[in-house]
């Protein structure tokens, strides 16, 4: 029997076993599970779930070093968060020979990036969430894995990278950038700044538990209103903290939701105890006599432990515009996620294709499948399907799919309380965006089936 693994967050469901909380029986075939069925762990739909086959991993060292091939210059992706490992065992399926080295300034632990807004729910670690450490991802993907690696510049005339202080270099045949994106850091004065966490990978994860646990904290500042803001309000209230939240427009979510649907999921995050502070900016945050007072514009003074900043993320492009390669909102791609420069790729949060920058899980899986067959020596233009983005709120679940920026139409709302059904049409009456709070998101895959497709 088959096992299929939630591209998201990694949930395995094993045929043999089933699912007996969702009353899935064990033996039940993953096309006889209902359509309709969400993964357990993070929400998403059968369609982002994947076949997988079981691949046993020997105990590796940590780190492995490279092995050097003269005659053949090796794939060098540059990055292992989703996309770089993603793309990397893409690859891995259709060229098992060509020498393969991944490169991060992380320790390279294999874990799902979107399951670090869930961490307090279901009480796990940085250790808990790291599905594989580099060395067996290594042995796995049949390539070396270069941890707490500085990449310092990129020669693309040569095909050259150069590494740590820029003596190491490296000859590559063709060179992936899955840089990610990086935090939107607001500018705050004050003398407590040390105590303002992001939350972007796993090693942040990890100190902002540790900072938690040290701190004894009881209440948290949330600086931030929209996606990454509400899941780690809600991620927090989960495991008992108070929270306050400030954001300087009108409601949760402001930039993906209507107004109707974005004040049902304040209304959710508010009866569990949440207090939102919606129109001021953040200025300061300084040491009080317990913990640090956040200062607001309008004057207003919020008292607390400790203060994440979860204003939202920007494709990170530092590396690939010293490089001289074109970059606008991202790193600037084609369908083929080839950027500027002849045998440079890039994908995930740092790229911008074809005019998109997507920062959810399915464009990256999407990309991924495409750039691995074309690293592989079959060009594969990527194509994007209507993908909603489910966002982890439980206290009033989310699916959203945005209507094209720029795009004519209106929204036509039905709500009632938590539930809220809001479809995005043209004059003619085309659906073309949809957002649903409550009970309302049971009509995410018959709207998605009316959705046009982003990149066809």
């Amino acid at each position: 029997m088959s096992k299929w693994e939630c591209i998201v967050c990694g949930l395995i469901y094993d045929e043999k076993e089933g699912w007996p909380d969702d009353g899935i029986a064990p033996g039940t075939k993953w096309e006889d599970v209902p359509e309709d069925w969400l993964c357990p762990d993070c929400g998403v739909g059968k369609e982002d779930f994947e076949l997988i086959e079981e691949t046993p991993v020997d105990e590796t060292p940590h780190h492995e070093e490279p092995v050097a091939d003269k005659v053949h210059p090796p794939v060098v992706i540059i990055g292992t968060g989703l996309a770089g490992y993603g793309v990397a065992k893409e690859f891995r399926k259709h060229d098992s020979e060509t020498p393969l080295i991944l490169i991060t300034s992380d320790d390279g632990r294999s874990y799902s990036k979107p399951m670090l807004s869930t961490g307090y729910t279901k009480d796990t670690s940085a250790d808990d969430l790291a599905q594989l450490d580099a060395g067996s991802m290594g042995k796995q993907l049949k390539a070396s894995v270069w941890t707490m690696t500085h990449v310092a510049g990129i020669d693309t005339a040569n095909q050259i990278i150069k590494v740590g202080d820029a003596e190491t270099v490296i000859h590559y045949g063709k060179l992936v950038l899955a840089l990610g994106a990086q935090t939107i850091q607001p500018p705050i004065e004050g003398d407590a700044l040390e105590l303002v966490y992001s939350v972007n990978d796993l090693l942040d994860y990890d100190d902002f538990r540790t900072a938690m646990q040290k701190n004894s904290v009881r209440k948290v500042c949330i600086i931030g209103g929209g996606l990454i803001g509400c899941e780690f309000t809600n991620d927090l209230l989960n495991g008992g903290y108070e929270v306050e939240a400030v954001d300087p427009l009108g409601y949760c979510l402001p930039t993906l939701l209507p107004e109707p649907a974005g004040k049902a999921v304040q209304a959710a995050l508010e009866a569990k105890g949440a207090r939102f502070h919606f129109g001021p900016l953040v200025t300061a945050v300084n040491r009080g006599e317990e913990g640090v007072v956040v200062s607001l514009n309008n004057g207003e003074r919020i008292t607390a432990d400790i203060v994440v900043s979860a204003v939202g993320v920007r494709p990170r492009v530092d590396l690939a515009k010293a490089a001289g390669l074109d970059v606008n909102r991202g790193v600037v791609t084609n369908r083929l996620l080839e950027t500027s420069a002849a045998n440079v790729y890039a994908l995930g949060d740092c790229a911008e294709v074809a005019g998109h920058v997507l920062v959810y899980v399915a464009p990256l899986v999407a990309c991924s499948r495409a750039l691995g067959k074309t690293l592989a020596g079959e060009p594969t233009e990527v194509v994007y399907p209507p993908m909603p983005v489910t966002i982890k709120t439980p206290a009033c679940p989310v699916v959203v799919a945005p209507p094209a920026v720029g795009a004519e139409g209106e929204w036509q709302i039905d709500a009632d309380g938590s539930d809220v059904r809001a479809e995005f049409r043209n004059a003619a009456g085309e659906l073309l965006g949809f957002a649903l709070t409550g009970d309302a998101t049971k009509a995410k895959i018959e709207l998605q089936k009316a959705l046009p497709a982003i990149l066809p």
